[in-house]
Protein backbone atom coordinates (compact mmCIF):
# COMPACT_ATOMS: atom_id res chain seq x y z
CA UNK A 1 0.00 0.00 0.00
CA UNK A 2 2.72 2.40 0.80
CA UNK A 3 4.63 1.86 -2.48
CA UNK A 4 1.15 2.14 -4.49
CA UNK A 5 1.11 5.31 -2.52
CA UNK A 6 4.40 6.19 -3.44
CA UNK A 7 4.09 5.75 -6.73
CA UNK A 8 0.70 7.82 -6.62
CA UNK A 9 2.63 10.30 -5.29
CA UNK A 10 5.38 10.45 -7.92
CA UNK A 11 3.31 10.26 -10.65
CA UNK A 12 1.36 13.28 -9.48
CA UNK A 13 4.50 14.97 -9.28
CA UNK A 14 5.44 14.40 -12.64
CA UNK A 15 1.78 15.82 -14.01
CA UNK A 16 2.48 18.90 -12.01
CA UNK A 17 6.37 19.19 -13.78
CA UNK A 18 4.59 18.52 -16.86
CA UNK A 19 2.10 21.03 -16.08
CA UNK A 20 4.64 24.02 -15.93
CA UNK A 21 6.54 23.28 -18.96
CA UNK A 22 4.02 24.27 -21.21
CA UNK A 23 2.63 28.14 -21.20
CA UNK A 24 -0.71 28.45 -22.96
CA UNK A 25 -1.50 31.26 -24.43
CA UNK A 26 -5.28 32.53 -25.27
CA UNK A 27 -5.63 33.80 -28.96
CA UNK A 28 -8.39 34.83 -30.44
CA UNK A 29 -9.28 36.98 -33.87
CA UNK A 30 -11.47 37.64 -36.88
CA UNK A 31 -10.11 34.83 -38.77
CA UNK A 32 -12.91 34.02 -41.06
CA UNK A 33 -13.79 37.80 -41.34
CA UNK A 34 -10.53 39.91 -42.29
CA UNK A 35 -8.21 36.53 -43.90
CA UNK A 36 -6.77 39.02 -45.95
CA UNK A 37 -4.81 40.24 -42.85
CA UNK A 38 -5.19 38.38 -40.60
CA UNK A 39 -3.90 34.69 -41.90
CA UNK A 40 -0.22 36.14 -42.60
CA UNK A 41 -0.84 37.28 -38.77
CA UNK A 42 -1.16 33.19 -37.63
CA UNK A 43 1.63 32.51 -39.73
CA UNK A 44 3.73 35.09 -37.62
CA UNK A 45 2.95 34.62 -34.73
CA UNK A 46 3.55 30.61 -35.30
CA UNK A 47 6.58 31.44 -36.68
CA UNK A 48 7.70 32.91 -33.67
CA UNK A 49 6.40 30.50 -31.27
CA UNK A 50 8.68 27.70 -33.14
CA UNK A 51 11.53 29.83 -32.73
CA UNK A 52 10.91 30.92 -29.30
CA UNK A 53 10.13 26.58 -28.24
CA UNK A 54 12.98 25.36 -30.78
CA UNK A 55 15.93 27.97 -28.38
CA UNK A 56 14.27 25.85 -25.54
CA UNK A 57 11.29 28.16 -24.68
CA UNK A 58 10.65 30.83 -22.11
CA UNK A 59 12.00 30.11 -18.12
CA UNK A 60 12.37 26.25 -19.50
CA UNK A 61 8.81 26.18 -20.66
CA UNK A 62 7.36 25.38 -24.26
CA UNK A 63 4.71 28.01 -25.28
CA UNK A 64 1.19 26.63 -26.43
CA UNK A 65 -1.38 29.13 -28.32
CA UNK A 66 -4.90 27.80 -27.94
CA UNK A 67 -6.55 29.97 -31.30
CA UNK A 68 -10.00 30.92 -31.52
CA UNK A 69 -11.91 32.24 -33.89
CA UNK A 70 -13.68 35.43 -32.57
CA UNK A 71 -16.38 35.80 -35.52
CA UNK A 72 -15.83 39.75 -35.98
CA UNK A 73 -18.32 40.10 -33.38
CA UNK A 74 -17.95 41.45 -29.92
CA UNK A 75 -20.51 38.85 -28.39
CA UNK A 76 -18.74 36.07 -29.54
CA UNK A 77 -15.58 37.85 -28.62
CA UNK A 78 -16.31 37.97 -25.24
CA UNK A 79 -17.74 34.45 -25.62
CA UNK A 80 -14.63 32.86 -26.57
CA UNK A 81 -12.17 34.73 -24.45
CA UNK A 82 -14.69 33.05 -22.21
CA UNK A 83 -13.63 29.86 -22.64
CA UNK A 84 -9.98 30.46 -23.41
CA UNK A 85 -9.93 31.35 -19.69
CA UNK A 86 -12.25 29.21 -18.22
CA UNK A 87 -12.01 26.34 -20.11
CA UNK A 88 -8.67 26.35 -21.44
CA UNK A 89 -7.11 28.36 -18.73
CA UNK A 90 -4.51 30.28 -20.71
CA UNK A 91 -2.36 32.33 -18.81
CA UNK A 92 -3.16 35.48 -20.80
CA UNK A 93 -5.29 36.38 -24.37
CA UNK A 94 -3.42 37.95 -27.07
CA UNK A 95 -4.91 39.20 -30.36
CA UNK A 96 -8.58 41.05 -31.76
CA UNK A 97 -8.71 42.76 -35.52
CA UNK A 98 -11.34 44.92 -35.57
CA UNK A 99 -11.48 48.19 -32.94
CA UNK A 100 -14.69 47.18 -31.65
CA UNK A 101 -14.08 43.83 -30.90
CA UNK A 102 -10.89 44.64 -29.39
CA UNK A 103 -12.25 47.17 -26.82
CA UNK A 104 -15.11 44.45 -26.05
CA UNK A 105 -12.13 41.68 -24.78
CA UNK A 106 -10.24 44.37 -23.13
CA UNK A 107 -13.27 45.50 -21.02
CA UNK A 108 -13.56 41.40 -20.32
CA UNK A 109 -9.69 41.45 -19.43
CA UNK A 110 -10.62 44.06 -16.78
CA UNK A 111 -13.47 42.09 -15.13
CA UNK A 112 -11.38 38.80 -15.13
CA UNK A 113 -8.04 40.49 -14.05
CA UNK A 114 -6.28 38.67 -17.29
CA UNK A 115 -3.72 40.01 -19.23
CA UNK A 116 -4.81 41.18 -22.64
CA UNK A 117 -2.13 42.19 -25.32
CA UNK A 118 -4.18 43.49 -28.31
CA UNK A 119 -1.87 42.93 -31.47
CA UNK A 120 -3.79 44.84 -34.28
CA UNK A 121 -7.13 46.66 -33.03
CA UNK A 122 -6.34 50.59 -33.81
CA UNK A 123 -8.97 52.17 -31.67
CA UNK A 124 -7.06 55.48 -29.71
CA UNK A 125 -9.71 54.13 -26.85
CA UNK A 126 -7.83 50.91 -26.33
CA UNK A 127 -5.24 52.88 -23.98
CA UNK A 128 -6.57 56.14 -23.59
CA UNK A 129 -10.52 57.04 -22.76
CA UNK A 130 -11.23 53.50 -22.53
CA UNK A 131 -7.76 52.23 -21.44
CA UNK A 132 -7.54 49.73 -18.15
CA UNK A 133 -4.54 47.97 -16.17
CA UNK A 134 -4.56 44.45 -17.85
CA UNK A 135 -4.38 45.92 -21.46
CA UNK A 136 -1.63 46.36 -23.82
CA UNK A 137 -1.26 47.49 -27.02
CA UNK A 138 1.02 46.40 -29.68
CA UNK A 139 0.43 48.28 -33.19
CA UNK A 140 0.70 51.97 -33.68
CA UNK A 141 -2.71 52.89 -32.90
CA UNK A 142 -5.23 55.06 -35.07
CA UNK A 143 -3.90 58.76 -33.89
CA UNK A 144 -0.19 58.02 -34.04
CA UNK A 145 -0.77 56.70 -38.07
CA UNK A 146 -2.71 59.37 -39.16
CA UNK A 147 -0.33 62.02 -37.22
CA UNK A 148 2.50 60.40 -39.11
CA UNK A 149 0.79 61.42 -42.97
CA UNK A 150 -0.26 64.89 -41.51
CA UNK A 151 3.40 66.50 -42.81
CA UNK A 152 2.53 65.25 -46.38
CA UNK A 153 -0.82 66.23 -45.86
CA UNK A 154 -0.28 69.78 -45.09
CA UNK A 155 2.47 70.16 -47.18
CA UNK A 156 -0.20 69.91 -50.04
CA UNK A 157 -1.56 73.02 -48.94
CA UNK A 158 -4.79 72.05 -50.18
CA UNK A 159 -8.05 74.10 -48.53
CA UNK A 160 -10.78 72.27 -49.70
CA UNK A 161 -11.05 68.41 -48.01
CA UNK A 162 -13.39 65.43 -48.71
CA UNK A 163 -13.14 62.48 -46.48
CA UNK A 164 -14.02 58.57 -46.48
CA UNK A 165 -13.96 56.38 -43.65
CA UNK A 166 -15.94 52.89 -42.51
CA UNK A 167 -18.53 54.13 -40.19
CA UNK A 168 -17.35 52.62 -36.66
CA UNK A 169 -14.53 52.97 -34.51
CA UNK A 170 -11.36 53.18 -35.92
CA UNK A 171 -12.88 55.43 -39.02
CA UNK A 172 -14.68 57.74 -36.84
CA UNK A 173 -11.52 57.75 -34.74
CA UNK A 174 -9.20 57.98 -37.95
CA UNK A 175 -11.09 61.23 -39.47
CA UNK A 176 -11.19 62.93 -35.90
CA UNK A 177 -7.54 62.55 -35.38
CA UNK A 178 -6.93 64.11 -39.06
CA UNK A 179 -9.65 66.62 -38.60
CA UNK A 180 -7.91 68.18 -35.64
CA UNK A 181 -4.03 67.62 -36.48
CA UNK A 182 -4.61 68.65 -39.57
CA UNK A 183 -6.50 72.16 -39.12
CA UNK A 184 -3.88 72.76 -36.22
CA UNK A 185 -1.07 72.74 -39.13
CA UNK A 186 -3.22 74.41 -41.49
CA UNK A 187 -5.64 77.15 -39.48
CA UNK A 188 -7.65 77.35 -43.21
CA UNK A 189 -8.75 73.89 -43.87
CA UNK A 190 -12.02 73.03 -45.04
CA UNK A 191 -13.68 70.03 -45.06
CA UNK A 192 -16.59 69.80 -47.61
CA UNK A 193 -17.80 66.57 -47.37
CA UNK A 194 -18.12 63.19 -45.35
CA UNK A 195 -18.87 59.72 -46.63
CA UNK A 196 -19.30 57.52 -43.66
CA UNK A 197 -20.32 53.70 -45.29
CA UNK A 198 -20.89 51.15 -42.79
CA UNK A 199 -17.90 48.41 -42.94
CA UNK A 200 -17.99 45.99 -45.44
CA UNK A 201 -21.01 47.84 -47.44
CA UNK A 202 -19.51 50.28 -49.68
CA UNK A 203 -21.62 51.50 -52.57
CA UNK A 204 -18.64 52.92 -54.34
CA UNK A 205 -20.82 54.34 -57.29
CA UNK A 206 -22.56 56.68 -55.24
CA UNK A 207 -20.07 57.65 -52.76
CA UNK A 208 -17.65 58.58 -55.69
CA UNK A 209 -20.62 60.49 -57.22
CA UNK A 210 -20.76 62.14 -53.80
CA UNK A 211 -17.19 63.12 -53.22
CA UNK A 212 -16.79 64.30 -56.94
CA UNK A 213 -19.92 66.67 -56.52
CA UNK A 214 -18.20 67.94 -53.36
CA UNK A 215 -15.37 69.40 -55.49
CA UNK A 216 -12.47 69.09 -52.89
CA UNK A 217 -8.88 69.51 -53.37
CA UNK A 218 -7.81 66.27 -51.50
CA UNK A 219 -9.79 63.70 -49.99
CA UNK A 220 -8.49 61.63 -46.64
CA UNK A 221 -9.63 58.23 -46.69
CA UNK A 222 -9.61 55.43 -43.85
CA UNK A 223 -11.48 52.77 -46.29
CA UNK A 224 -8.97 49.55 -46.67
CA UNK A 225 -9.94 45.57 -47.58
CA UNK A 226 -12.87 45.04 -50.71
CA UNK A 227 -14.28 48.63 -49.67
CA UNK A 228 -10.50 50.22 -50.73
CA UNK A 229 -10.64 48.19 -53.97
CA UNK A 230 -14.24 49.01 -54.85
CA UNK A 231 -13.68 52.72 -54.04
CA UNK A 232 -10.20 52.64 -56.31
CA UNK A 233 -11.67 51.07 -59.24
CA UNK A 234 -15.00 53.50 -59.04
CA UNK A 235 -12.87 56.08 -58.31
CA UNK A 236 -10.18 55.37 -61.37
CA UNK A 237 -13.17 54.96 -63.52
CA UNK A 238 -15.09 58.23 -62.84
CA UNK A 239 -11.51 60.18 -62.99
CA UNK A 240 -12.27 61.05 -59.14
CA UNK A 241 -8.39 61.02 -58.47
CA UNK A 242 -7.49 62.81 -61.52
CA UNK A 243 -5.44 65.80 -60.39
CA UNK A 244 -6.34 65.29 -57.00
CA UNK A 245 -4.08 63.77 -54.27
CA UNK A 246 -5.80 61.32 -51.81
CA UNK A 247 -4.19 60.78 -48.20
CA UNK A 248 -4.97 56.93 -47.07
CA UNK A 249 -4.32 55.09 -43.82
CA UNK A 250 -3.37 51.11 -44.36
CA UNK A 251 -3.79 51.60 -48.39
CA UNK A 252 0.12 50.36 -48.59
CA UNK A 253 -0.21 47.26 -46.79
CA UNK A 254 0.30 44.40 -48.57
CA UNK A 255 -2.50 42.70 -47.60
CA UNK A 256 -4.43 45.43 -49.27
CA UNK A 257 -2.19 47.32 -51.73
CA UNK A 258 -1.48 44.02 -53.84
CA UNK A 259 -5.13 42.88 -54.54
CA UNK A 260 -5.22 46.36 -56.67
CA UNK A 261 -2.52 45.44 -59.04
CA UNK A 262 -2.78 47.53 -62.30
CA UNK A 263 -5.84 49.57 -60.78
CA UNK A 264 -2.90 50.85 -57.73
CA UNK A 265 -3.63 54.77 -58.44
CA UNK A 266 -0.10 56.44 -57.99
CA UNK A 267 0.71 59.30 -55.94
CA UNK A 268 -1.38 58.22 -53.13
CA UNK A 269 0.19 59.27 -49.63
CA UNK A 270 0.06 56.31 -47.47
CA UNK A 271 1.36 54.13 -44.55
CA UNK A 272 1.77 50.61 -45.27
CA UNK A 273 4.90 48.12 -45.78
CA UNK A 274 7.47 47.92 -48.37
CA UNK A 275 8.56 44.31 -47.09
CA UNK A 276 10.99 43.86 -50.27
CA UNK A 277 13.08 46.99 -49.86
CA UNK A 278 13.72 47.30 -46.19
CA UNK A 279 17.25 46.40 -45.22
CA UNK A 280 17.70 46.31 -41.75
CA UNK A 281 19.48 43.18 -39.91
CA UNK A 282 16.46 42.61 -37.76
CA UNK A 283 14.00 42.99 -41.27
CA UNK A 284 16.53 40.79 -43.21
CA UNK A 285 16.59 38.13 -40.91
CA UNK A 286 12.83 38.30 -40.07
CA UNK A 287 12.34 38.10 -43.51
CA UNK A 288 14.28 34.98 -44.37
CA UNK A 289 13.08 33.10 -41.65
CA UNK A 290 9.38 33.81 -42.97
CA UNK A 291 10.50 32.92 -46.51
CA UNK A 292 11.72 30.10 -45.51
CA UNK A 293 8.84 28.83 -43.29
CA UNK A 294 6.30 29.38 -45.78
CA UNK A 295 7.45 29.62 -48.92
CA UNK A 296 5.43 33.11 -49.53
CA UNK A 297 6.56 37.06 -48.38
CA UNK A 298 5.07 38.50 -45.62
CA UNK A 299 2.46 41.01 -45.25
CA UNK A 300 1.97 43.52 -42.77
CA UNK A 301 0.06 41.02 -40.37
CA UNK A 302 3.04 38.90 -40.61
CA UNK A 303 4.98 41.16 -38.51
CA UNK A 304 1.81 42.06 -36.08
CA UNK A 305 1.67 38.52 -35.16
CA UNK A 306 5.50 37.72 -34.80
CA UNK A 307 5.84 40.60 -32.92
CA UNK A 308 3.10 39.95 -30.76
CA UNK A 309 4.47 36.17 -29.76
CA UNK A 310 7.67 37.64 -29.14
CA UNK A 311 5.80 40.65 -26.62
CA UNK A 312 4.45 37.91 -24.70
CA UNK A 313 7.63 35.75 -24.70
CA UNK A 314 9.56 38.59 -22.95
CA UNK A 315 6.57 39.80 -20.63
CA UNK A 316 7.06 36.03 -19.44
CA UNK A 317 10.46 35.74 -18.92
CA UNK A 318 10.63 38.85 -17.54
CA UNK A 319 8.00 38.21 -15.28
CA UNK A 320 9.58 34.97 -14.21
CA UNK A 321 5.77 33.45 -14.67
CA UNK A 322 2.65 33.90 -15.58
CA UNK A 323 1.37 35.79 -12.55
CA UNK A 324 -1.07 38.59 -13.78
CA UNK A 325 0.43 41.18 -11.05
CA UNK A 326 3.93 40.14 -12.13
CA UNK A 327 2.58 40.36 -16.18
CA UNK A 328 1.69 43.77 -15.89
CA UNK A 329 4.69 44.91 -13.94
CA UNK A 330 6.50 42.98 -16.35
CA UNK A 331 4.88 44.99 -19.49
CA UNK A 332 5.56 48.28 -18.36
CA UNK A 333 8.40 49.83 -20.43
CA UNK A 334 9.25 46.46 -21.60
CA UNK A 335 11.61 46.41 -24.45
CA UNK A 336 11.39 43.91 -27.32
CA UNK A 337 13.01 43.17 -30.23
CA UNK A 338 10.79 43.08 -33.75
CA UNK A 339 11.46 42.97 -37.38
CA UNK A 340 11.18 46.50 -37.25
CA UNK A 341 13.24 47.18 -34.67
CA UNK A 342 13.46 47.43 -30.62
CA UNK A 343 10.01 48.89 -29.79
CA UNK A 344 8.79 49.71 -25.79
CA UNK A 345 5.64 49.34 -23.88
CA UNK A 346 4.85 52.55 -22.29
CA UNK A 347 4.21 52.35 -18.75
CA UNK A 348 1.82 55.61 -18.66
CA UNK A 349 -0.83 54.22 -21.29
CA UNK A 350 0.64 50.57 -22.22
CA UNK A 351 0.81 52.19 -25.87
CA UNK A 352 3.60 50.26 -27.80
CA UNK A 353 6.36 52.58 -29.48
CA UNK A 354 6.15 50.49 -32.75
CA UNK A 355 6.12 52.70 -35.59
CA UNK A 356 4.99 52.39 -39.54
CA UNK A 357 6.02 53.12 -42.94
CA UNK A 358 5.24 56.51 -44.83
CA UNK A 359 5.53 56.39 -48.68
CA UNK A 360 3.43 56.95 -52.20
CA UNK A 361 2.24 54.48 -53.86
CA UNK A 362 2.90 53.85 -57.64
CA UNK A 363 3.14 51.27 -60.15
CA UNK A 364 6.06 48.53 -61.53
CA UNK A 365 4.71 45.86 -63.80
CA UNK A 366 1.39 45.88 -63.67
CA UNK A 367 1.66 45.59 -59.10
CA UNK A 368 1.14 48.48 -57.12
CA UNK A 369 4.27 49.15 -54.81
CA UNK A 370 5.37 52.25 -52.02
CA UNK A 371 8.05 54.51 -52.95
CA UNK A 372 9.79 57.06 -51.26
CA UNK A 373 8.80 55.54 -48.15
CA UNK A 374 10.62 56.21 -44.76
CA UNK A 375 10.02 54.89 -41.43
CA UNK A 376 8.54 57.13 -38.42
CA UNK A 377 9.27 55.70 -34.99
CA UNK A 378 6.12 55.95 -33.43
CA UNK A 379 7.37 57.69 -30.16
CA UNK A 380 7.35 60.34 -31.82
CA UNK A 381 3.78 60.75 -32.51
CA UNK A 382 2.43 60.29 -28.97
CA UNK A 383 1.01 62.67 -26.49
CA UNK A 384 2.83 63.37 -23.68
CA UNK A 385 2.45 61.99 -20.30
CA UNK A 386 0.64 65.67 -19.40
CA UNK A 387 -1.66 64.65 -22.51
CA UNK A 388 -1.92 61.13 -21.62
CA UNK A 389 -3.33 62.02 -17.57
CA UNK A 390 -5.82 63.93 -18.95
CA UNK A 391 -7.03 61.32 -21.49
CA UNK A 392 -6.59 57.80 -19.53
CA UNK A 393 -8.66 57.29 -16.27
CA UNK A 394 -6.63 56.35 -13.57
CA UNK A 395 -5.35 52.40 -13.07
Amino acid sequence: MKRILAVLSLCAASTTIQAEATIRIGELNSYKAFPAFLEPYKKGWTLAVEEINAAGGVNGAKLEVVSRDDNGNPGDAVRVAEELASREQVALLMGGFASNVGLAVSDFAKQRKLLFLAAEPLSDKLVWEGGNRYTFRLRASTYMQTAMLIPEAAQLKKKRWALVYPNYEYGQSAANAFKTLLKKRQPDVEFVAEQTPPLGKVDAGAIVQALSAAKPDAIFSALFGPDLAKFVREGNTRGLFRDRTVVNLLAGEPEYLDPLKDETPAGWIVTGYPWSEIASPEHKRFLAAYQKRWNDYPRLGSVVGYSAALSVAAAIKKAGGTDTEKLIAAMKDLPVETPFGRIRYRAIDHQSTMGAYVGRLAQKDGKGMMVDWVYREGAAYLPSDEEVKKLRPAD
